[in-house]
């Protein structure tokens, strides 16, 4: 065989022996153009080796109910017109509390915290007293277990932490009279279960 031809078939041997090399390193391609778009993502450490970890945003999917009766379908409506109408005031007390929470803490004496108390009260009062009182019973009700929802707190604990266990007692003696129960605790699970369907519906934009 002549030279040259000896040549080409090590020269063909070769390229093959690279293709393969390449495709055999867990098919890894090298890309040979710089890419028209750069983004900057959050990367991990996974099993020695360095990879991109990018957050989604969470996506809510929710069958619609099916209604046996007509009754269930009310109730539902209703529940979902009341959610709407209270969870904003349940998302703005969390807001609150942890602002006065961050106050309170900061006040040397027991004495400048029952004075910061009083100047919350008239706030509230001024701002938002009208507002309740247009809530309707069904209404306070859940606004207290979304408050329970919103800062992992009853509205009872809060009463007390604020204003001591004496006026937390007497409010949730009022409250029971007009049957409602400060110490409502959230139970998205069991019985809000409807309550905790609404607010995922209206979290995702739905109504």
């Amino acid at each position: 065989m002549a030279f040259n031809q000896i040549s080409k078939l090590k020269l063909i041997a070769f390229i093959c022996l690279g293709f393969f090399c390449a495709f055999s390193q867990e098919d890894v391609v090298v890309p040979t153009e710089k890419p028209k778009f750069l983004y900057k993502v959050r990367a991990e450490i996974y099993n020695g080796d360095t990879i991109a970890s990018i957050w989604l945003q969470e996506i809510y999917i929710i069958a619609e109910y099916s209604y046996k009766t007509k009754k269930q379908y009310e109730a539902w409506t209703r529940t979902k017109y009341n959610v709407k109408k209270v969870y904003p005031y349940a998302i703005l007390a969390a807001a609150k509390l942890k602002e006065y929470d961050l106050i309170l803490s900061k006040l040397p004496t027991e004495k400048a915290k029952k004075a910061y108390v009083k100047i919350i009260e008239k706030e509230l009062k001024a701002d938002f007293e009208e507002e309740l009182k247009s809530l309707s019973m069904t209404q306070g009700k859940i606004l207290l277990k979304l408050i329970d929802r919103e800062t992992g707190t009853t509205s009872f604990e809060i009463v007390k932490q604020m204003r001591g266990g004496f006026n937390a007692f007497m409010w949730q003696s009022v409250a029971r009279i007009f049957g409602s129960n400060m110490k409502t605790e959230y139970d998205p699970e069991g019985e809000d279960m409807m309550i905790e369907r609404a607010i995922k519906l209206i979290e995702a934009g739905h109504f």
